[in-house]
């Protein structure tokens, strides 16, 4: 009948109620780990609402992944991505230069975190080493500060549906170092796939 919404009417609806709250963690608290640590979750509200992850086209054998723009505000703050990505994707370590928070739709992503051990003085040179993995699935996310460092991996058979949320978006993450843990290098991140709006 005429009161039942429209996936495409609905989707704006919780996500609008869902970034709202986390500007007013944000505000309220600053980017803190603790104040991250309740966007996540508040995230992970919208991740629980399968239905209206489900119509966004898995990516092609190829590139392995695709990011579609569900959010964000005028001045590019608070960008919301959806990441469809499948088996056999991997993504060096990286930092954001922003918080970031990811919460699963669907599937398992492999995070792992770095520690950074040289003093970051030194242009081209960083030493990285694993510290601990989180696997992303659903009911377990996580919260990075802005200067973590973490690598993505997808394993397993599924295509992973994940909702990744940042403080500024990623096309104007300027800042973002990849890392090579073994040449114990880093380097400009470029963005990998263009960004489907």
């Amino acid at each position: 009948g005429p009161m039942t919404a429209t996936l495409a009417e609905r989707r704006p609806q919780e996500v609008k109620q869902t970034i709202d709250a986390v500007k007013a963690i944000i505000a309220a608290s600053g980017v803190t780990r603790a104040s991250i640590a309740r966007v996540l979750s508040t995230l992970q509200g919208l991740a629980a609402r399968r239905d209206l992850w489900s119509e966004f086209a898995p990516p092609g054998e190829t590139d392995r992944q695709a990011r579609y723009l569900i959010h964000e505000n005028a001045d590019r703050s608070y960008a919301l991505y959806l990441n469809v990505m499948r088996p056999g994707k991997r993504i060096a370590p990286h930092n954001h230069t922003s918080w970031a928070c990811i919460a699963a739709v669907e599937g398992a992503e492999h995070n792992y975190v770095y520690r950074r051990l040289d003093d970051g003085k030194t242009p081209g040179h960083a030493h990285i080493e694993e510290d601990h993995t989180v696997v992303v699935e659903p009911g377990t996310g996580i919260a990075l500060m802005p200067d973590e460092i973490h690598s993505v991996e997808i394993k397993g058979e599924r295509i992973i549906r994940h909702l990744h949320l940042y403080g500024t978006a990623l096309e104007i993450q300027n800042d973002r170092w990849e890392f090579d843990p073994t040449k114990q290098t880093c380097f400009r991140k470029g963005l990998g796939v263009a960004t489907r709006r």
